[in-house]
């Protein structure tokens, strides 16, 4: 989240006649409405089924295992989603205006001084936040599966549609084996996706993220009404950021790392040690959380008539780990962008044309943010002195207010040619400092997991 604080300073059958095999280059025409499964009832997901619930000619299915998930997930959007996706004041549960930056040597710097009044960072829970959206595509149209999808077999020669196979919970302990057939499919299903397996997506190299919700006393709580505290050093992680971020009625602390997860615990050690004080003497942990954060795109996010969108496609961004909104925006792109190419739910749109449509459009607005926010956790993530220089850095009005406005409306902010040569200057002198009074990092090993690395 607040790691931008430098980006923008810096058998289908058709009447039960056979119909062609799918063809990367040539449509196939429709009569019946077009099936599409949604695998995956998050934000991404949810966000999809909506529009395939109002569109016309469209028979959309909705999969979710846990229809009370409570995803490991720090929980923060934007501001801009809370409008763009017509989110209700209820979903967020806090409303940060402050957020405190916390060096290796434990130099403090306060971070929101130039937001204004209205303007915030929401915090939510996933159990609620996904809950919402995914009702409203429900209830707009879209069929829910309680189920875990298991298999998906691709189309064949006498069977041109796909095949999944899932466990149906409705309401049972144990699922019950089902199947049904679709012309389309929407990954949603997150960064351990079985949907981007079935259709040889690739892999790519990912994050443990470690999460404890901790229930503290009142008065502690009061503390994080609207603040948020981040971590660098690498005795919290020798490459991401650990955190304090405000819920409901508790407190998310957690942490996470792509070079050294064999050790996530002893960095959660860290971070508890870290800001005990501020928990209070009696902080009661109600929940444990662990999840895979993807670090890039997918190789393939697009093949014949399925499209990856979310943690599925790996649309999760470096340095700050965010990833609600991404998802979000991915599953609305992409269900759009096939229901525009279908003409009114006329013909099954190929795979060049959701490319061309789906993937151009979606790389030419996030990619220049995903590719800045993996040079600035290349530059400020990868020692003491560089996080030094990092914390350093924030403590700029110029840098505070460009990089809230670039995080908050999702618009690249700033070009102020003065500002930025001052920027540059100041930066070169965060460095010297940085590395001047920072204490060397500890060296680690995992040659095993080195080797896993794409």
């Amino acid at each position: 989240m607040i790691a931008t604080l430098s980006v923008a300073a810096l058998g289908l059958q058709l009447g039960g006649q056979p119909v062609p095999r799918i063809s990367r280059v040539s449509s196939v025409e429709m009569r019946d409405p077009i099936r599409v499964a949604v695998i995956g009832g998050g934000p991404s997901g949810a966000c999809a089924a909506e529009v395939f619930a109002d569109a016309a000619n469209f028979d959309c299915t909705l999969f979710e295992r846990k229809m009370d998930n409570c995803k490991p997930c720090g929980g923060a959007i934007p501001l801009c989603m809370v409008e763009e996706f017509a989110l209700p004041p209820e979903i967020v549960d806090r409303r940060v205006r402050k957020m405190k930056m916390i060096s290796p040597t434990g130099r403090e710097v306060d971070v929101g001084r130039t937001l204004k009044p209205e303007e915030y960072i929401g915090m939510t829970r996933r159990e609620v936040l996904d809950g919402y959206l995914r009702d409203r595509a429900i209830e707009k149209g879209a069929t829910s599966v309680n189920g875990l999808v298991q298999k998906i077999e691709l189309p064949t020669p006498e069977r041109d549609t796909y095949l999944v196979k899932y466990s149906n919970y409705d309401g049972k302990s144990r699922g019950v084996p089902s199947e049904a057939e679709f012309d389309m499919l929407i990954g949603a299903d997150g960064a351990n996706s079985r949907t981007a397996k079935a259709i040889d997506a690739g892999e790519y190299n990912f994050a443990i993220a470690f999460q404890e919700r901790i229930k503290i006393p009142d008065d502690k709580m009061k503390y994080y009404e609207d603040l948020a505290e981040m971590y660098v050093g690498d005795d919290v992680s020798p490459d991401f950021y650990a955190w304090v971020f405000p819920k409901y009625d508790h407190v998310g602390v957690g942490t996470g790392t792509v070079v050294n997860r064999p050790a996530i615990g002893e960095y959660q050690a860290a971070i508890r040690e870290r800001c005990a004080d501020r928990l209070g003497p009696d902080p009661k942990v109600i929940k444990v959380e662990a999840h895979p954060i993807p670090e890039h795109p997918r190789p393939r996010r697009v093949v014949g008539r399925v499209a990856l969108v979310g943690d599925a496609a790996g649309y999760v961004t470096k340095c700050s780990g965010e990833g609600i909104y991404f998802a979000a925006k991915s599953g609305r792109m992409a269900a759009e962008e096939i229901v525009e190419l279908s003409q009114g739910g006329s013909r099954l749109p190929t795979e060049q044309e959701i490319k061309d449509t789906y993937l151009k459009k979606y790389d030419a607005k996030y990619g220049p943010t995903y590719l800045v926010l993996d040079i600035l956790q290349k530059v400020f993530y990868t020692n003491n002195g560089a996080r030094e220089a990092f914390v350093d850095m924030c403590a700029s009005d110029y840098v505070q207010k460009v990089t809230f406005d670039s995080y908050l409306y999702k618009t690249v902010q700033g070009n102020n040619p003065v500002e930025d040569v001052k920027l540059l200057f100041s930066t070169i002198g965060s460095v010297i400092k940085g590395n001047a009074i920072a204490k060397p990092d500890k060296v680690f090993s995992n040659p095993v997991e080195s080797l896993k690395r794409l």
